[in-house]
């Protein structure tokens, strides 16, 4: 007999009925609670990776920046010229610079980065400017002009520590220039340790007056052009190969960077963990999925069962239910796509400031992700289970022991996870958090299962029946009675309780090594060129002013020459920062202790260890150095050559001293025996006294004229703002994770409900008190909550271990109280969720429940 109605007919009225009833409402909220979580962290990534390529130009001050040590190169102008593209040159170099009051009167002397800047500049992006110093924070201009001849514009720490304001004038050289206008912004700064320093821009028409450069002169020419993208990349390829030729030096292509190295690192773990919640809601999901799902067709086995024997086929069956998911997920993503987007731009408001301009529109393929993770959500991990509701034999509309649901196949199941890792894996945008997050998982995943089954078995043994009360013995027959379902419902409840366990955890000890790192205290001066008859005088003069408490370190200019008594030049290596690390001095230090914020991950660091030095770990991996190399560096002419005993992990954004190569050494000598060559470097935090901060500046530089004063205070300020920022994200998206963690403990909870009823309603019958049960009950969900608990915490203490030290690279210490607390809190949890899903079990008459159970 047929029913003349098609699939496609059924799995509409099917989705009505079962939408009306409630049937779908835990697998909805599952799905898009998994899409939300995953949308909204794609979303910010597609939109901020579009501003970042989108602002890159701007950045850059050009589609292309040559940069060279000395004129550009005539034959590359020519060739920007011969591809159609617009050229622009600017000049930087340190200086210092001389005030001069409109009364004539000289005031402090100041050294400070000159810009000299062509017509035309900047070629992208815009000036900002401010008609006096205090306007400078209230009514900002923008502009795409650069200063007159004959005028200068200046930031606002050069004018403060010059003492001057618009109106007066600044000397360069042989130059008295007028101050016309405060800068407060250049789309080109760059992040250079001299461009700390504060910025002065001038027209280079005035720059031969000034006779400042000399043959000896370090001057950093910058060469930008802009123009069509076809002609911009092809001039882009060929300057990169010619810069690469042995006959022109000191030429480079300038490429796009991080361009804040003291945020690099804090943003980068921001990212990771942003990405950590998301992939594990998108996994709690995938779970409440599957327990919702293997409810969802428990409910339907008699409604299949009927329809069989009205005459419908397995393949109608299968085909409606099929169409009825594809429908369902499709529904939820488009939810949790909406709600997602919603969510990243309350991420994007937190985040304000970090992107300059307004962010670019999504590209499609954060819509893309969502709607494919909703749809394998359903149709890996929530269709198996419901497809087997079409092979229920028509018998069981008599036989209510026959077509009950079985396993899953290995097979289907290794299929749907697969499929899912790898778009997990792929969204995640990190092969080694992906990996270790899905790998993890899924090795805890088979754990909870073999401890749950260890646990069922011993805990039938250890309750002997007489000796325990009533509702213990009860309760061990419940779980005992049924260990499939058992240890189903402990690895799920541990599964939710283990993501739970490891963000908090994480969390906790992520946001405590940010904070650690970039403390309220912090230095946010930076003072150089220290030179060592002035050491005693500079630290009185500290400790005259109440700073107490100071990086203090020898500083020596260095370059490497040999690796292993191999010479090194630029042609040496292919990675660009290794060119050009090879290319140039950079500063060395030497201490007998290791600097208390440098962590040794390789060697040992040993206090006057006169032959060995220390390496910072990224330099060494760009240079491609090891534990026993030997280096060679020139010292202002002076070799010195040691070898590698230690690697050391330097955190850049605690905004303290830090050098590349250190010697563990009280005394830096040569083989000869004499001092090799060296001035002091000084970090601390500037006092606040009743006076304004730069009249401490200006005292320093009055009693140590030589010395470089570098005010950090801006960047300190707005790296601890973009790290409140950044906490503020986590701790929103946090948010939905604990919703996905405890929709699987509802859903675990829940899963068994119907059995539970029947089982109550036979043991009512039998005389049994509804607070006995409700004791049972209790008992119950709590001996699985705290398994669940302890072995999740223990589960997310080896997995934070790990994502801590590959992933995040910080330190891990959790607590041993970890697993007792896990324990506790899962036992709680499992009973409000019990409550919550349970409560109208012990309410329903026993006639009802096992009239139902009859039919």
């Amino acid at each position: 007999m047929s029913t003349g109605i098609t699939w496609w007919t059924q799995a509409w009225r099917t989705l009505w009925r079962d939408a009306r009833a409630g049937e779908l409402r835990l697998l909805v909220v599952a799905v898009v609670l998994g899409v939300a979580a995953l949308s909204s962290v794609s979303f910010l990534a597609d939109r901020l990776n579009g501003g970042l390529q989108r602002d890159a130009r701007q950045l850059l001050g050009g589609d292309v920046v040559v940069v060279s040590d000395q004129a550009t190169p005539a034959h590359i102008v020519q060739r920007a010229k011969a591809d159609g593209l617009q050229g622009v040159t600017t000049l930087s170099f340190p200086t210092m610079a001389r005030g001069q009051s409109q009364s004539g009167a000289e005031s402090n002397s100041r050294l400070v980065a000159l810009k000299a800047a062509e017509a035309g500049y900047p070629l992208r992006g815009e000036l900002k400017v401010a008609s006096s110093l205090a306007q400078a924070q209230l009514a900002v201009e923008t502009t795409t002009h650069i200063p007159v001849s004959g005028e200068v514009w200046v930031e606002p720490a050069g004018l403060e520590a010059l003492g001057l304001d618009v109106g007066d004038s600044v000397l360069l050289g042989n130059s008295r220039l007028l101050i016309s206008r405060v800068l407060v912004y250049e789309p080109d700064r760059g992040a250079g340790f001299m461009n700390f320093a504060p910025r002065v821009l001038m027209n280079s028409a005035d720059l031969e007056a000034t006779a400042l450069i000399q043959p000896a002169s370090r001057v950093t020419w910058r060469y930008a052009v802009v123009g069509s993208d076809a002609a911009a990349k092809r001039f882009l390829t060929w300057a990169d190969a010619e810069s690469k030729k042995p006959e022109v030096r000191g030429v480079r292509v300038e490429s796009l960077e991080a361009g804040r190295p003291e945020m690099r690192q804090t943003l980068d773990r921001a990212g990771k963990f942003l990405n950590l919640v998301a992939l594990l809601a998108a996994l709690l999901s995938a779970v409440a999925v599957a327990l919702a799902a293997r409810a969802f067709a428990a409910r339907h086995l008699d409604d299949c069962a009927m329809l069989r024997v009205l005459g419908l086929s397995q393949r109608h069956i299968a085909l409606s239910y099929t169409a009825e998911f594809v429908w369902v997920g499709s529904f939820a993503s488009v939810l949790g796509l909406a709600l997602g987007y919603a969510v990243h731009l309350v991420f994007v408001a937190l985040l304000n400031g970090l992107v300059e301009t307004a962010l670019p529109a999504p590209s499609i393929w954060p819509v893309v992700y969502g709607l494919g993770t909703g749809l394998t959500l359903l149709l890996a991990f929530g269709l198996p289970p419901v497809l087997q509701l079409a092979s229920v034999p028509a018998l069981r509309v008599m036989r209510r022991d026959v077509g009950e649901l079985k396993a899953t196949t290995l097979s289907v199941w290794a299929l749907g996870l697969t499929g899912f890792a790898v778009l997990l894996i792929a969204v995640s945008r990190d092969l080694k958090l992906g990996l270790l997050v899905v790998g993890g998982f899924a090795g805890a995943v088979l754990l909870f299962a073999v401890m749950a089954w260890l646990a069922v078995s011993v805990l039938r043994r250890s309750v002997v029946e007489g000796s325990a009360p009533p509702w213990l013995m009860l309760a061990t027959r419940q779980i005992s009675a049924r260990p499939v379902y058992a240890m189903v419902q402990v690895s799920a409840l541990a599964v939710g309780l283990l993501a739970l366990a490891l963000l908090v955890l994480l969390r906790t000890d992520l946001i405590s090594s940010w904070r650690n790192a970039t403390p309220a205290d912090a230095p946010n001066r930076f003072v150089i060129n220290i030179q060592p008859d002035q050491s005693s005088s500079f630290l009185k003069t500290l400790h005259d002013a109440g700073v107490n408490k100071f990086d203090w370190y020898p500083m020596i200019r260095a370059r490497l020459v040999a690796v292993n008594g191999n010479t090194v030049t630029p042609d040496s290596y292919t990675e660009e920062r290794a060119q050009r690390l090879v290319d140039r001095e950079f500063n060395v230090s030497f201490s007998a202790n290791n600097p208390e914020h440098n962590t040794v991950v390789a060697g040992a660091w040993q206090a006057e260890e006169a032959e060995g030095l220390s390496i910072e770990e990224g330099i060494a991996k760009t240079l491609k150095l090891k534990l026993g190399d030997s280096l060679r560096f020139d010292m202002a002419g002076v070799l010195h050559e040691a070898r590698i005993t230690s690697v050391r992990r330097v955190d850049w954004t605690s905004m303290r001293a830090n050098f590349f190569v250190m010697y563990p050494v009280s005394r830096m000598t040569t083989g000869a025996g004499f001092d090799v060559p060296t001035t002091y470097i000084a970090a601390f935090r500037a006092p606040q006294p009743a006076k304004p901060l730069p009249t401490f500046d200006n005292q320093l530089i009055s009693l140590f004229p030589n010395v470089t004063s570098v005010d950090m205070g801006a960047t300190l300020n707005q790296v601890q703002a973009v790290l409140g920022q950044v906490v503020s994200a986590v701790e929103f998206l946090f948010l939905f994770t604990l919703a996905a963690g405890l929709v699987v403990l509802f859903a675990a909870v829940t899963a068994t409900r119907e059995e539970r009823a029947r089982e109550y309603a036979v043991l009512r019958a039998l005389g049994a008190s509804n607070q006995l049960l409700a004791k049972v009950q209790r008992a119950e969900l709590a001996g699985v909550g705290a398994l669940a608990g302890v072995l999740a915490s223990s589960v997310a203490m080896a997995m934070g271990w790990g994502l801590a030290k590959f992933a995040f690279e910080f330190n891990w210490n959790p607590s041993p109280w970890v697993p007792l607390i896990g324990a506790a809190t899962g036992a709680a949890l499992a009973l409000a969720a019990g409550w919550w899903g349970l409560r109208d079990v012990l309410r329903r008459p026993v006639v009802q429940t096992l009239r139902q159970a009859s039919h």
